[in-house]
């Protein structure tokens, strides 16, 4: 069985993750932690009656919390406010990205690390650039999570059938629709890349693809908006991210996975397939990218390029945007651990 802990255990993301985790069949050590509350908190999780042993440590406990993990999930970081670009995110959120990642380094350098935390695009080159100091850097162990872009995929594509044809919408399944829609790119805004693999759906959709499209790249204004300034999306992330950390768990027993096309961004020099994506996507030297990954043992052995094979015009266009953009991300989170470096 496997350890997983969770950095950032109290938050709005990671309280709801902790939860579902718990009740996860592949879990056998839930270790939480953050700098208030996590000890309640795994207190109350340790109650449920699923087989997984959880415990919460303190802010000084972080040796202990990731001692033997074997994936470590970091949801930890201020969230989206109304106002609050992902600019402002990054500032507050890389000094705290980059000091869990230097703990995961010294305390557990085998983990597989899942940075769930935003913005996504500029915190997994944090993560890699600050493992590539200490020497502890292994490509397939770094993944950032952009499995909400695919949940919410699969929803409103749905939805829109359901507008565009009742008779096809009801006959689609939104737990399935991984089967014929993925998400590829980053994960914010334009870089944020819906590739709708069965094409009759496109056909079907008509003048609702392009609001298909921007729904699933904006759709994260839509939770901040709904609530008030109080929060962005936390339970559906943390859904997407127990989905993901799942299917991670689920290689650990070489199972198959559940979902079709799971994608994750992922450092792209150093996996199988690498530079053939960056040569498809039209840019040699973009390091980052999501794409669908292949798992094994918990680890990302090789990425699947088949979906920027069969790209449709207007899909070509959306992937050399998202570059465009992503370019910038990425040198923002690199920059921001290499010109520290040097002061």
């Amino acid at each position: 069985m496997v350890k997983v802990a969770i950095l950032g255990a109290s938050g709005g993301v990671g309280q709801p993750l902790s939860l579902l985790l718990k009740l996860s069949p592949y879990v056998s050590e839930l270790a939480l932690y953050d700098i208030r509350a996590a000890e309640g908190i795994g207190k109350d999780l340790s109650h449920i009656n699923t087989n997984s042993s959880c415990v919460g440590y303190d802010k000084d406990s972080i040796e202990n919390t990731l001692s033997n993990a074997q994936v470590v999930l970091i949801p930890a970081g201020v969230p989206r406010k109304p106002g609050l670009t992902r600019d402002d995110l990054f500032k507050m959120n890389a000094g705290i990205v980059k000091s869990l990642v230097t703990a995961v380094g010294k305390f557990a350098p085998n983990a597989r690390i899942l940075v769930i935390s935003n913005p996504v695009n500029s915190l997994v080159p944090i993560a890699v650039e600050t493992l590539k100091k200490m020497g502890k850097f292994k490509p397939g162990n770094v993944m950032g999570v952009t499995n909400l872009d695919l949940v919410r995929a699969e929803t409103f594509l749905v939805d829109y059938l359901m507008l565009k044809n009742p008779k096809i919408g009801q006959e689609q399944d939104k737990t399935t629709m991984h089967r014929k829609v993925t998400v590829i790119g980053g994960h914010s805004g334009e870089t944020i890349i819906p590739i709708i693999t069965d094409k009759s759906l496109v056909f079907q959709l008509d003048k609702q693809y392009e609001h298909f499209i921007h729904r699933v790249q904006f759709g994260g204004d839509e939770i901040v908006q709904a609530k008030q300034g109080a929060g962005s999306a936390t339970l559906s992330m943390a859904f997407a991210g127990a989905k993901f950390a799942e299917e991670v768990l689920r290689s650990f027993h070489n199972e198959k996975p559940e979902t079709e096309s799971l994608s994750a961004f992922v450092y792209l020099p150093g996996l199988k397939n690498g530079k053939k994506a960056q040569q498809l996507v039209g840019d040699n030297s973009i390091e980052y990218f999501s794409l669908p990954i292949v798992l094994r043992n918990g680890s990302v052995v090789s990425i699947d390029t088949s979906v920027l094979e069969k790209l449709s015009p207007r899909e070509e266009q959306l992937v050399n945007t998202a570059v465009k953009e992503l370019r910038k991300n990425i040198e923002k989170g690199k920059s921001f651990i290499l010109d520290s470096s040097k002061l």
